[in-house]
């Protein structure tokens, strides 16, 4: 009797969601190595400071941090060379049409395991201004405020 297993994210880019706003996520396969999988699964992946670059008709992901895989001897991969997603030629053509517009990019969000395969979540975003910083900085904070709030009368 096989189980079904909940998606399991290996890395997550929480630094995205400070700096862009998404507009539109979409769900992208990977074309990796064996050590480069064998590495995610044990966690070796960051995916601060990467971003996604459309090239002739393709996309790539490009400086995603995936470390060598421990047992890996000699078999080892580049940890940041690009890698291509996986993506239908009809997502390709509508975030190529999106991002040739002004001040949108596409973010990847988070890397995971999804039936074994690994995928990765992107996003098409817009960059945040300071003030909008600022402004999600202060609706956290009054989250985190109301919640200590309710945690003490409670108690």
């Amino acid at each position: 009797m096989t189980r079904e297993r909940a998606d399991e994210v290996v890395a997550e880019n929480r630094k995205a969601g400070y700096d862009y706003i998404f507009l539109d996520t979409f769900e992208a396969g990977l074309v990796l190595l064996g050590t480069e999988v064998k590495a995610i699964r044990e966690g070796r992946a960051n995916l601060r400071d990467s971003f996604c670059r459309l090239e002739g008709g393709e996309a790539f992901l490009v400086n995603a941090h995936i470390g060598q895989y421990s047992h890996g001897g000699s078999a080892s991969h580049d940890p940041v060379r690009p890698r291509k997603l996986l993506l239908n030629r009809s997502e390709l053509n509508k975030l190529l049409g999106k991002t040739s517009s002004k001040g949108l990019t596409i973010v990847p969000l988070r890397l995971l395991l999804k039936k074994g395969r690994v995928k990765v979540a992107i996003a098409l975003a817009k960059g945040k201004k300071t003030i909008d910083k600022r402004e999600t900085i202060r609706r956290r904070e009054a989250l985190r405020e109301t919640r200590a709030a309710i945690k003490s009368r409670r108690v």
